[in-house]
């Protein structure tokens, strides 16, 4: 990862310049300042492992989920966020390694959905938590994912609440740009069975998307990568057309190994999918959300509460059944 791959840079060059990618708020390429992804030490997949190594779903949990690098979420339970941010980015420092974040507090977080509802206390407490946030990552290499569900979560939201949200999530692009100029920050962007391309290109350029250095999709959720990729292609189409501008995006691919049956909540039957890394038809693949971890009290995670790791729902999912 200290040098991008030629054939990609090449591509890049031979943009035309009306389909070059607007600049980054952020100069450095964080992929190149470090020698691979960080394995999160402490994910609930390598905390259960660690506490049941009698178990006989141990081993392959271990060797197929807990050692793929993938993101760490933070929130209101992270204690003093800039202090939380600032000990993960450092241990993956430490060991010239990539993390990934995912930022998750806005204020009325999931306020369609529910399953995850919370979030800061208002709009002025998310504020100051997100420049917690990216004070706390400094000028260490990291990546970012902004708010999943922010933008696709409008069905039941007044004008006065959307524009709420964006100025939030404008403000937090402009701490990361302030703060973190090793930070790639990507603001989330649903997923191709949510809004369709024009409306979520819209959704992200009023949130402040020139200022992030791209999007992410399908975040918690279980589109192949190639469903993905179509819609991200699409959302740049829309982009380039209305604003003159593209974007880079990321794909989470943690559990679409069987693609998509409609549900997105703990549904049967899914699969992991292609590990974390550069390229794949976007500009990389990352795990987002950790196979394994409950999206609430629904489908197959009946009884448990979002982010409750489930082993036995994590041990089908490397088998896909």
């Amino acid at each position: 990862m200290r040098r991008r791959l030629s054939a990609l840079a090449a591509a890049l060059l031979a943009l035309p310049l009306a389909l070059a990618a607007a600049p980054s708020a952020h100069a450095a390429d964080p992929t190149g300042m470090t020698s691979g992804f960080y394995v999160d030490p402490d994910s609930s997949a390598k905390q259960w492992v660690a506490a049941n190594p009698g178990d006989g779903r141990a081993a392959e949990i271990d060797s197929a989920i807990a050692n793929t690098p993938m993101a760490r979420w933070f929130g209101s339970w992270s204690g003093a966020i800039g202090t939380a941010t600032g000990a993960y980015a450092g241990a993956a420092d430490s060991k010239d390694k990539l993390p990934i974040l995912v930022a998750y507090n806005v204020y009325n977080r999931d306020y369609c959905g529910g399953h995850s509802a919370g979030g800061a206390s208002s709009p002025s407490d998310y504020a100051n938590w997100i420049a917690q946030f990216a004070g706390g990552i400094g000028n260490r290499p990291a990546v970012v994912i902004l708010e999943p569900d922010s933008l696709g979560d409008y069905g039941c939201m007044n004008q006065a609440q959307i524009d709420e949200r964006e100025a939030m999530l404008t403000g937090a692009l402009s701490e990361f740009s302030r703060q973190a100029p090793n930070t790639w920050v990507y603001m989330d962007a649903g997923n191709p069975g949510w809004a369709d391309a024009a409306t979520m290109a819209r959704r992200l350029h009023e949130a402040g998307l020139p200022q992030a250095h791209g999007f992410s999709l399908n975040v918690s959720n279980y589109f192949t990568t190639g469903e993905n990729t179509a819609y991200g292609d699409a959302v740049n189409r829309e982009l380039r057309a209305r604003y003159g501008y593209t974007k880079p995006f990321v794909v989470d691919t943690s559990r679409n190994g069987n693609g998509s049956n409609g549900e997105w909540c703990n549904p049967s039957g899914r699969r992991i999918g292609t590990p974390t890394q550069l390229g794949g038809g976007a500009e990389m693949l990352l795990w987002i959300k950790a196979p394994g971890e409950s999206d609430g009290n629904c489908g197959v995670g009946g009884g448990s509460s979002a982010g409750q790791f489930l082993p036995e729902v994590a041990y089908k999912m490397i088998h896909g059944y």
